[in-house]
């Protein structure tokens, strides 16, 4: 004899199917994506005025947030290892490297997290921008409202410059290009219209002839003053909204209309790649936005005409 099952006894299976999708899900937010996925992924923009001949491949690493125990010295090591076996000509890195507060169980000395990002492998070099944490997890650069963050320091220790409102000058089989750095826009936890360390127009002053422009910046909220000048433009902070669905990022506002929160953005004709970053920031999950590794391959294809 068929026994049919109730109303309640279907409810209650399809409540439990999904409460277990649920943990599972949660689960895999908490323990497994932020903590032992690593991506590459791949830009290969055609940009206006990029010089023709100059192929360029770069590998963009943002928002290491490292601490214990969700991005611990030999996560680090991981990607820094990655990174290495790209081969990348030139490495850019964003911005945001401590994490403190609820998601720091246990802080990560910043010098020791220096001394493995020493170890990434460029012919052109490794340059670094700060971001917003590198500031607010500074308690005496918060109480002066200045000065140089320990970020700052432990990383031009080991070598690796900190561009704060400047430009540099590189070369690629004899063609010039430029990076150009800009500081933070919110370094202090208290704000008031002064407090941003960026500068565009003294940055942008400081490239002296027509070669294509690379521009780091930390929030991509910058972006809408970006000038046409600047061939492209790399972004972090946003980690991707940390939990992305069907191709859209919740937590994350647009900015004058338009969704600044992660990949390719082309507006007017300019371009930007925000960066998913690798860590976590006050919520310790990342669903649907797993750690990347950015790897741009640069003049590969023929860029657009005007």
């Amino acid at each position: 004899m068929l026994i049919l099952p109730s109303r309640r006894q279907v409810l209650t299976g399809i409540g439990g199917t999904f409460a277990a999708a649920g943990l599972s899900t949660g689960a895999y937010a908490f323990g497994v994506e932020p903590l032992h996925r690593l991506v590459v992924t791949r830009y290969a923009p055609r940009l206006l005025g990029w010089t023709p001949g100059l192929a360029l491949k770069v590998a963009v690493l943002a928002d290491f947030h490292v601490c214990e125990p969700f991005m611990p010295l030999d996560r680090v090591a991981e990607i820094v290892d990655a990174t290495n076996a790209l081969s990348p000509d030139l490495i850019l890195m964003l911005g945001d490297y401590p994490a403190a507060g609820r998601i720091a169980w246990k802080r990560v000395p910043l010098p020791e997290f220096a001394r493995l990002v020493a170890g990434l492998r460029a012919p052109l070099g490794t340059y670094s921008i700060l971001g917003n944490h590198d500031w607010w997890d500074d308690a005496a650069a918060q109480a002066a409202r200045g000065g140089v963050p320990e970020a700052r320091r432990v990383l031009q220790a080991v070598g690796i410059p900190v561009m704060e409102n400047d430009a540099l000058r590189l070369s690629k089989d004899g063609h010039p290009f430029w990076i150009a750095g800009l500081g933070d826009q919110q370094p202090f936890l208290v704000f008031d219209d002064d407090s941003g360390r960026d500068d565009l127009p003294a940055t942008m002053a400081k490239v002296t002839d027509a070669a294509p422009v690379i521009l780091m910046i930390h929030e991509p909220d910058a972006f809408v003053d970006v000038p046409e000048r600047v061939s492209l433009t790399l972004a972090g902070h946003t980690h991707g909204g940390q939990i992305r669905l069907l191709g859209r990022s919740p937590a994350i506002r647009p900015i004058h209309g338009h969704d600044y929160s992660y990949g390719h953005v082309v507006t007017d004709g300019r371009h930007m790649i925000v960066s998913g970053g690798f860590g976590v920031s006050r919520i310790p999950v990342r669903l649907g936005v797993p750690p990347e590794i950015v790897l741009l391959e640069l003049g590969s294809s023929p860029a657009p005409t005007a």
